[in-house]
């Protein structure tokens, strides 16, 4: 603690003149002895000794002294039980402090200063910046940061991520300003460099070492806990913490990014360089520059390469969110090619899909012609299952509706129109009035309709009454099987004979309860 001059004359003046003793000086000046000694010390004077009082450990310190010898790593409180069964009376405490006097220090360590030669090295690591909530998704905001270790030059990009491919995106992203790279990256023991270490045993990533190769550089990580190694773009990370991210305002990810873009080449290059401050550091990199390696002539691919699997619906998730592909391709295995601003769904080589990537939490992400061509396809399944409906209760119907075809009538309203003729009068009507229609030679639900109006005047019947049927299209398109009347008949064989049955009774309240005792798995 650095005192002022004249606390320090008042310190000399009370010793040499007064002959006060040091602690006595302390107390009536209100500083430490220690800063009395120093004082002292500093002035030639040799340290006062102080007779010191008996102490409760002392019977124990060279039993403490053994054990700590022997295990340095030893808690205070492991000692304190083991020489409380000795019989030590004092406190924990006390005991604690006398513990930190008597265990052995590590000896301080000296680093040489590391210097590098020009395009040599870089150094690369992440920084956590808090999080990003975007739409129902938080998402952990990380700085990309590369820095070459002769001029010090800065590069900064923000992700969402610090997975293998935003990592691989960064290092592209600092190539393609710097237009080279060093010979040599430096990386912590990240799980995207290094997979496994023991001792000087290291197995890399593959996609790095992969990704080195394309670009013709070393990776190198550092050894444990030595951050000192890569020290300079640890100081990177805490300039880019007071100096660009402290209090400054961002809308999103990409105006933050784009801010960080300017300050690269603004405010960061214009300091002084660390390791010649009589030159800036773009200035220094303009020294560096000639001996980067060049850049191969085609990019690393970085995109996201993801197999999904699509369910009952017509969408794939990926990264949190639904995006849609056409009906045509689900319960199938598809791929999933993202880049940081698009998602696009691949069946082999055939692109199916292509969307703006999404960052929210729970999204669908449609393209309209998917889900058009899926309510088509929807509508053309109801014309083909009403067309199923009336030749399997009606089989001359499908002769009508051939016949229609080959004049190019459209069938759909055809079926429509056959149904309701089928839902008032039922299907032994129907199909009797379809055949008049066919042996007159005209294919149309009107000539069938006439047919039906004839057959019942003949009769003396009066029309039909129209049967109210739910609105819920799967129950108006069940289709009903008739039952085999032989069981019922089989009921009163002991009964008397009943009265014969008039040909001409409407058929449409057997026709209405099969529909109401219909079995759900036809349909």
């Amino acid at each position: 603690m650095a005192i002022s001059t004249e606390l320090r004359a008042q310190i000399l003046r009370y010793h040499h003149v007064e002959h006060w003793r040091v602690g006595t000086i302390a107390r009536q000046l209100g500083v430490h002895h220690t800063t009395v000694d120093r004082v002292l010390a500093e002035s030639g004077l040799p340290k006062a000794e102080r007779a010191t009082q008996p102490s409760m450990i002392d019977p124990f310190r060279p039993f403490v002294a053994e054990q700590l010898e022997r295990f340095p790593t030893l808690t205070a409180s492991a000692l304190y039980g083991m020489v409380c069964e000795r019989g030590y009376p004092g406190s924990e405490h006390h005991f604690r402090h006398q513990v930190a006097l008597l265990r052995p220090r590590k000896p301080a360590e000296a680093y040489l200063r590391l210097r590098t030669l020009p395009g040599e090295q870089g150094q690369v690591d992440w920084g956590h910046f808090g999080s990003l909530t975007i739409g129902r998704a938080k998402r952990s905001l990380m700085a990309f940061v590369m820095v070459l270790s002769y001029s010090r030059r800065i590069y900064l990009r923000f992700f969402l991520d610090a997975r293998m491919e935003n990592f691989l995106r960064g290092h592209q992203g600092a190539f393609e300003a710097w237009d080279g790279l060093p010979r040599v990256l430096l990386y912590d023991n990240l799980k995207s460099a290094v997979l496994e270490r023991r001792g000087e045993a290291i197995r890399f990533h593959p996609t790095l070492l992969e990704f080195a190769a394309h670009y013709r550089f070393e990776p190198r990580p550092v050894a444990v806990a030595r951050g000192n190694e890569k020290g300079r773009v640890e100081r990177a990370i805490r300039y880019i913490r007071e100096n660009f991210f402290a209090a400054r305002p961002w809308r999103d990810l990409e105006d933050l990014n784009a801010q960080a873009r300017s300050w690269c080449e603004g405010p960061s290059l214009r300091r002084p360089c660390p390791e010649d401050r009589s030159i800036t550091v773009r200035e220094a990199f303009e020294q560096e520059h000639p001996q980067l390696v060049a850049l191969p002539e085609n990019p690393f691919p970085t995109d996201e390469q993801v197999v999904v699997s699509v369910g009952k619906t017509p969408y794939v998730r990926f990264d949190l969110n639904d995006y849609s592909v056409p009906h045509t391709h689900v319960r199938r295995s598809l791929t999933v090619h993202a880049s940081p601003g698009e998602v696009r769904v691949l069946d082999g080589g055939e692109l199916l899909a292509r969307h703006p990537r999404s960052y929210d939490k729970g999204a669908q992400i449609e393209d309209p012609a998917h889900i058009e061509a899926l309510v088509e396809h929807k509508r053309g399944a109801r014309h083909h299952r009403g067309q199923d409906r009336l030749t399997h209760r009606v089989p001359n119907a499908h002769e009508l509706l051939v016949r229609a075809a080959e004049k190019g009538d459209n069938l759909g309203s055809i079926t429509a129109a056959l149904l309701r003729l089928l839902d008032e009068y039922g299907a032994a009507e129907l199909e009797a009035a379809i055949a008049d229609a066919l042996g007159r030679g005209v294919a149309h639900p009107n000539a069938v309709r006439l047919a039906l109006q004839r057959r019942r005047e003949a009769r003396d019947q009066p029309p039909p009454l129209a049967v109210a049927l739910p609105e819920d299209p799967r129950l108006r398109n069940l289709t009903v099987r008739p039952h085999a009347l032989g069981d019922y008949d089989r009921l009163h064989e002991d009964d008397t004979p009943e009265p014969e049955e008039t040909p001409t009774d409407t058929p449409d309240t057997p026709d209405t309860a099969e529909e109401s005792t219909d079995d759900p798995t036809d349909e």
